[in-house]
């Protein structure tokens, strides 16, 4: 059993906190408003509401789950009370059309790096390329063919292996991508992105990043989104983004994932 933190208390970090506590973990959440607004969080979570000053104490694991645009807030007295052993794990992505522009990131800075400079610690990137509600729904047993495979990346590979191993636990398959410069792989608008590859999916989409076509593609799966009803099936949208990366081309299934996406953006103009 692993101490683990959640700064953030959105989609993100209820999913995970969820899976974490029922997996064995002990967790504890806080968030920038205190521990009395996370009280249904953590009646359904099973996690331990904490103010955000609380949130160190003897963790493992520090999972940071909020907008990019609220990273600069977090206090940095988070994170220089942590146990020197501890790893912080970056579970965002940047969305300029939410987020606001970051110069240094449009410019070319990888996210995570961007992340791990504004904390002032080293980071694993980790769970950020996949539908949050589908970390609840879709985890699947160890030898299972359809398991999905989740990419971790960081520059300390203790580290990685860490969070490789609750990738496991949680029911994915993790798969060890190298350094934090390669995280820009798992970010969104790129193949691995939202795609729910397997083990032998995974490393193909990770190779076929594109940098300079990333930041069109993500805005453009942004707006989309924005146009779509709240509850809009995840697995719809998964169906759908593996036709745009080349997968799935001979499923009936995703072919009428996209007529049904269509006709869903249709009623939207309405």
């Amino acid at each position: 059993m692993a101490q683990i933190g959640i700064v953030g208390a959105g989609f993100v970090g209820e999913a995970l906190a969820s899976q974490l506590v029922r997996t064995g973990h002990h967790v504890k959440v806080a968030n920038s408003r205190g521990r009395d607004s996370l009280k249904a969080f953590a009646q359904n979570t099973g996690a331990e509401a904490v103010d955000i000053s609380e949130i160190s104490s003897n963790l493992d694991v520090l999972f940071i789950a909020v907008p990019m645009s609220r990273i600069k807030d977090l206090p940095k007295t988070i994170f220089q009370s942590l146990p020197p052993s501890a790893v912080v794990v970056d579970a965002g992505n940047y969305y300029p059309l939410r987020d606001g522009a970051i110069a240094a990131i449009d410019e070319g800075m990888v996210e995570s790096q961007w992340v791990s400079q504004q904390l002032g610690v080293a980071v694993v990137k980790a769970f950020n390329n996949i539908i949050a509600s589908r970390l609840t729904t879709s985890g699947r047993p160890q030898k299972d063919r359809n398991r999905i495979a989740l990419p971790v990346s960081g520059d300390d590979s203790k580290a990685r292996a860490g969070i490789l191993a609750i990738v496991e636990q949680l029911g994915f398959n993790g798969y060890d991508a190298g350094p934090l410069s390669d995280s820009w792989r798992q970010q969104p608008g790129q193949p691995a992105y939202c795609t729910d590859p397997t083990s032998e999916e995974l490393p193909m989409l990770l190779r076929r990043a594109d940098r300079k076509k990333a930041p069109e593609g993500r805005d453009r799966a942004f707006k989309l989104l924005g146009k779509l009803p709240e509850n809009y099936p995840a697995e719809e949208l998964v169906r759908v983004s593996r036709i745009f990366v080349g997968l799935d081309k001979w499923k009936p299934q995703a072919w009428l994932a996209v007529l049904r996406l269509v006709f869903a953006l249709v009623r939207s103009r309405r």
